[in-house]
């Protein structure tokens, strides 16, 4: 009967425009509308990484909640914690819309919000109004108008080290001009650097993630892992939307400007991630995110090299109902597989697609 209400509604959602869509599925997690799932929790599936202790390895990637509205919500929905984001320390209204769209065939989304958020302040004073119900990651960004793009990030980790279970400093957004500019060697050492003296400066040791674009080539991904051993990053993300639009069914909207994510995404940010994994070694935790729709996908990124894995898109497609099944797909796989944790997985396929070549 569930899956019956989840069809119906998504089916009128998807009558709407994309963002109009958005905001009612937001109004309808704060208005209690949808039904939680937290019966799930089989201790298999508990993940322990850069000192924190995940429930199950299936998070809400940031985009979704980008003003710290509903991340307790998104837990009882059995997702093992929620990113908000991505948050600038001033308000801005990102692109013109129309700015999202829908390629059903594909069950893919283009987007080009642009960091469209409320500010550092009127999240910081919802997420301090509630309790909390879960691991809470806090995605910072820069505002496209800012002078000191570095400094915009150590501004969210000074506002949110109070409030924040980690942080992902997103470099790898395509929306805002010049961003991914900060993935180049120099200027992530500087960046990184200045990031986490100010976190080294709180009482709190918080863990700082960085999430990087597919969209880059082998000796930009060694540069990276340089930058993130020797500055000794908590983990990485893997990854953001793509500007390519490679395998894509015959669209109209195949064209529009923006950032590619969904099932499209699933090999190439599947590849990027087992490259991460082989060049950053088996200690540094990987957070694998794109075309994660099912537990077989979930684990696939687990078998990859992830220790963790995030979606959003397959969120859309799948509705609300999609974190539960998820998570007890991942449990009927240790049964079947007889494996003690989920984490056991990791690493059985690494090799598999560290050998392929990044699509073009």
């Amino acid at each position: 009967m569930m899956s019956l209400i989840d069809g119906i509604a998504r089916g009128a959602l998807f009558k709407l425009d994309p963002e109009t869509a958005h905001g009612l599925s937001i109004t309808a997690l704060k208005s209690g509308l949808v039904p939680g799932c937290r019966a799930n929790l089989d201790p298999r599936l508990s993940v322990n990484v850069a000192g924190l202790a995940f429930p199950n390895p299936l998070g809400m990637a940031a985009g979704f909640d980008k003003n710290a509205e509903v991340p307790n919500e998104l837990m009882r929905l059995g997702f093992g914690y929620a990113e908000i984001g991505t948050l600038t320390p001033k308000p801005q209204q990102g692109n013109p819309r129309p700015r999202i769209f829908r390629l059903v065939k594909d069950h893919a989304v283009i987007n080009r919000l642009g960091f469209n958020n409320q500010g550092h302040a009127t999240a910081h004073a919802r997420i301090t109004a509630r309790p909390r119900d879960g691991i809470l990651g806090i995605n910072i960004g820069a505002n496209k108008d800012s002078d000191d793009r570095a400094g915009d990030y150590v501004a969210g980790i000074d506002l949110f080290a109070d409030v924040a279970d980690y942080f992902t400093v997103n470099i790898s957004s395509p929306n805002t001009p010049g961003l991914r500019n900060l993935q180049t060697r120099e200027a992530l050492s500087e960046l990184m650097g200045r990031v986490l003296a100010e976190r080294d400066r709180k009482a709190r040791r918080i863990p700082v993630f960085l999430k990087i674009a597919p969209d880059l080539t082998e000796p930009d991904l060694d540069d990276i892992a340089a930058e993130c051993l020797t500055h000794r990053l908590d983990g990485v993300i893997i990854s953001n939307t793509t500007l390519s639009r490679n395998g894509l069914s015959a669209d109209p909207k195949r064209d529009e400007s923006g950032g590619l994510s969904g099932r499209p995404m699933f090999a190439r940010s599947t590849i990027v991630l087992a490259k991460m994994r082989q060049k950053l070694g088996t200690d540094m935790p990987l957070i694998g995110v794109g075309g994660i729709d099912s537990a077989e996908t979930a684990a696939e990124k687990i078998r990859a090299g992830a220790d963790l894995v995030q979606l959003y898109t397959g969120f859309i497609y799948g509705g609300p109902m999609l974190p539960g099944r998820i998570l007890r797909g991942l449990s009927r796989l240790c049964d079947h597989e007889n494996l003690k944790c989920i984490s056991d997985l990791r690493d059985s396929r690494t090799g598999h697609y560290a050998g392929m070549a990044i699509p073009e």
